[in-house]
């Protein structure tokens, strides 16, 4: 994405959304809002602009002052929230303020929880600031349509092998290559080596989807984190046409935390 010369028109244009404040300015307490302001705005989403690339770095929603709590230091700084503190202290250090831009207001809470996860999506989590995805993201953010369709029309695995079923689901993203899946899904695991060393199949799951098939060859130890991974291969066509895009939701139980199944 280009950086527009300037960014009040980027954002307007592009985004259709309203200016409280111009990037360039100081940030100051003038824009501290009044109690009749807060009433109106209600539950509102609103993005922090870099001034120096007229992008946003970060994605928020709230109420009352929660925009300008950032800047006027009534947030306590969170060790996970360092990355944004330093981009706005970057920002003040080159004598410009924040930009901060209302996304949409008037809103009830559970509408600004959806509207922030559609923005960050939107944006894209890797450009951002956030620690976390938006709310729901998991189970109703960003998909191409072929995922949506998987998701929602995939058919229950029927295991005739003995498998070894490996949730990647902090691991994994779009458009990961093979290569990228295998590595995922390879290492490193707490298993029992003796009980693994039995399967030939490991298959990688995400949002309870099988996403790749591999042969297992052996797995080995890795000592020093007590932990184990496997040495493979993608699975013939003919085992990957068997699982592929098999759903086994069904076996992770609500609050499992294993991210280990062993079926077949």
């Amino acid at each position: 994405m280009s950086v527009p010369e300037n960014p009040d028109r980027f954002i307007q244009d592009a985004r259709g959304i309203v200016i409280v404040k111009r990037g360039g300015e100081s940030t100051g307490s003038g824009h501290k809002l009044s109690q009749s302001t807060i009433e109106k705005l209600g539950y509102y989403v609103y993005l922090l602009i870099d001034p120096r690339t007229g992008l946003p770095f970060y994605v928020g929603k709230g109420c009352g002052n929660r925009i300008n709590q950032h800047l006027l230091g009534a947030l306590k700084t969170k060790k996970n929230e360092k990355e944004k503190i330093q981009t706005i202290h970057d920002i003040q250090a080159k004598g410009l303020g924040v930009g901060l831009v209302v996304l949409r207001h008037g809103l009830a809470e559970k509408e600004a929880f959806e509207v922030e996860g559609a923005m960050i999506d939107f944006l894209g989590k890797e450009g951002l600031t956030n620690i976390v995805s938006g709310h729901h993201a998991t189970d109703r953010g960003l998909m191409k349509l072929e995922d949506i369709k998987i998701k929602y029309e995939a058919e229950d695995a029927i295991f005739s092998d003995p498998v070894i079923l490996i949730n990647i689901n902090k691991l994994y993203r779009p458009n990961m290559t093979l290569t990228e899946l295998y590595e995922a899904t390879r290492k490193h695991w707490k298993v029992s080596i003796r009980r693994a060393s039995r399967i030939k199949i490991a298959c990688s799951v995400y949002r309870g989807i099988i996403r790749g098939v591999f042969t297992i060859h052996r797995w080995l130890p890795t000592p020093e984190r007590r932990r184990s991974y496997f040495e493979g291969e993608d699975a013939s066509q003919e085992i990957r046409d068997k699982y592929l895009h098999k759903s086994v939701a069904k076996y992770w139980k609500q609050g499992s935390q294993s991210p280990i199944k062993y079926e077949g």
